[in-house]
């Protein structure tokens, strides 16, 4: 590839190309404007990385991005902006817990819906949301594991065999989706 033009490199070649030509000079500081667009999931996790080694040599770094696993991964801060304003600042883990705690997630057959809406009920002392598409059951619960384990006893003693359930906690994407009402992909299409 060193004796093709530029202009011929793929997306991700191009990101690896600036990434290495702005690390010529060795900077204290280095701003990434989403640097891994275009990138495979492969060239992703080599950028990840690379990232990652920068900012452990004691390159302070500045990420954009809208991709927020990657800003989860990556970041010790996160400035959530929308329409051109910070709306929110704080570490991964701060923004989770304004979101809520975890959430309780069950998905069972057809035929026992009615019975772990119940359970989930009974546990969570809350109605839980109830996701028709993929029979999935779900509740905020503030007991964490202790609740995974109390609807997982009440579904075996019911005979009831989950074919997915799990505490999940609130992703960036839910922070996002929470403070400001609609996802980043949402806002990016409208302009």
């Amino acid at each position: 590839a060193a004796r093709r033009p530029i202009k011929t490199y793929s997306g991700g070649m191009r990101r690896r190309l600036d990434l290495a030509a702005s690390l010529i000079v060795k900077p204290k500081i280095l701003f990434l404007d989403e640097p891994t667009t275009g990138l495979d999931p492969r060239g992703r996790q080599d950028m990840w990385g690379v990232i990652q080694e920068l900012v452990k040599g004691g390159v302070t770094l500045l990420l954009t991005t809208q991709y927020l696993e990657e800003a989860d991964q990556l970041a010790d801060e996160i400035a959530v902006i929308d329409t051109g304003k910070v709306i929110a600042r704080g570490t991964s883990d701060a923004l989770k817990k304004q979101v809520g705690g975890e959430r309780l997630e069950v998905v069972v057959e057809s035929q026992h819906v009615a019975r772990t809406i119940e359970i989930v009920t009974a546990v969570a002392g809350i109605k839980p949301s109830f996701d028709e598409g993929i029979r999935q059951v779900s509740a905020p619960v503030s007991t964490g594991s202790k609740a995974l384990l109390d609807v997982l006893k009440s579904l075996d003693e019911a005979g009831i065999h989950p074919l997915d359930i799990g505490l999940k906690r609130p992703s960036l994407d839910d922070v996002f989706l929470s403070l400001t009402g609609h996802s980043a992909e949402a806002k990016e299409e409208t302009k």
